[in-house]
C-alpha cells in the first residue's frame, strides 16, 4: 500500500530533524518553495535559502525566489552562477545537465560554507527518478540532499501541501531551464538563448503560459497543451504569435500537433540515456 500524504510528511519533518543548520537551494518553483517552508517550520532561524542566477533561467524565477523568502522571513542570497561561460556546458552535450548543476551546486555549497552552513538540499522529488536528470547525479555526488525525494513526496503531493501552506507558487507551471530548448549537439549562446526566452514570452503574453518554443534553427517549433491548440493556428492568436516570433528572426513559425511533451528533444539519446520519462 502507498504511503499516505500525512505519512510522508511526518517523514519529511523527521528528515529535516537531523539537519541542525540547512540551506535550500531555492528555484522560484513549487517544489524548493515547500521544501524552504518546511524547512524553516522545522528549524527556524536555522535556515537559509540560496539562489543561482542565470541567462538560463527566466528573471520571473528569480523574482518569484525572492517573494518566497521574503515570505518566511528566511534570509536569501543570489550568485550569478557561470554556466554560460563554459565551453562543455554551451557545446549542449547529453551531458550538458551534469555540467551545469555540477558547476551550480559547488558554487552554492562554496557560498553556504562562506555562510557557516555544512549542509545544502534541492526540490527533487520522487516522480524526478523516472527522469533522465544527469544533474541529480551531480547533486548526489556533491552532497546536496534531497528531502523531499526521501520522503516519497510526488509532484501531486507537492502541489497539494504548497496550496495548503498558501505559497503562491503552489500552481506555477514547470519551467526547465531554456538549454532545453535545443537539440543535442546545436551549440548555445547568449543571443540564442534570448531568443528563445522571448518567443516564450510572446506566448506567455498572449495567453499561453507554460509553453516550449524549441528552437530547430531558423524554425521554432511550438508545443503547448493540446486543448490550446485549436486556439493557436487560428485568427487572431494565429498572428499575434507569429508576426513576433518572425521579428525575433524566425523564419518559420510551426505548431506540434502531438502538442507539448515533456522532454521531446531527449528523443534522439542513444540507449546509455535511456530516459523514461524526460524532462524539459
Amino acid at each position: 500500500m502507498p504511503a499516505s500524504l500525512q505519512d510522508k510528511k511526518k517523514r519529511l519533518v523527521d528528515i529535516l530533524k537531523t539537519f541542525d543548520r540547512l540551506a535550500v537551494a531555492l528555484s522560484g518553483g513549487v517544489d524548493s518553495a515547500l521544501l524552504l517552508a518546511e524547512a524553516h517550520a522545522v528549524l527556524g532561524q536555522f535556515v537559509i535559502a540560496v539562489t543561482a542566477r542565470s541567462p538560463v533561467h527566466p528573471d520571473t524565477d528569480i523574482a518569484d525566489a525572492a517573494r518566497i523568502a521574503a515570505g518566511l522571513g528566511v534570509p536569501h542570497f543570489i550568485i550569478d552562477s557561470d554556466e554560460m561561460g563554459r565551453p562543455d556546458f554551451l557545446a549542449n552535450t547529453p551531458e550538458r545537465c551534469y555540467i551545469c548543476k555540477k558547476a551550480v551546486f559547488g558554487r552554492l555549497v562554496t557560498l553556504i560554507r562562506e555562510k557557516g552552513f555544512k549542509h545544502l538540499a534541492h526540490g527533487a522529488n520522487i516522480d524526478d527518478r523516472g527522469d533522465y536528470r544527469p544533474g541529480m547525479i551531480a547533486a548526489r555526488e556533491l552532497g546536496v540532499a534531497a528531502p523531499l525525494l526521501d520522503a516519497g513526496l510526488t509532484k501531486d503531493d507537492i502541489r497539494r501541501m504548497a496550496r495548503d501552506r498558501q505559497l503562491f507558487v503552489w500552481d506555477k507551471p514547470a519551467m526547465a531551464c531554456l538549454a532545453t530548448r535545443f537539440p543535442y549537439g546545436t551549440p548555445l549562446d547568449a543571443a540564442k538563448i534570448e531568443q528563445v526566452r522571448h518567443a516564450e514570452q510572446v506566448l506567455a503574453d498572449v495567453g499561453v503560459p507554460g509553453c516550449r518554443v524549441r528552437h530547430h534553427g531558423d524554425v521554432a517549433r511550438i508545443e503547448v497543451p493540446l486543448e490550446k491548440l485549436p486556439a493557436l493556428v487560428a485568427d487572431p492568436l494565429r498572428r499575434r504569435i507569429v508576426d513576433p516570433l518572425r521579428k525575433l528572426g524566425f523564419l518559420h513559425v510551426s505548431v506540434d500537433l502531438e502538442g507539448y511533451v515533456s522532454g521531446s528533444m531527449n528523443r534522439g539519446l542513444d540507449d546509455d540515456h535511456n530516459p523514461r520519462t524526460p524532462n524539459g
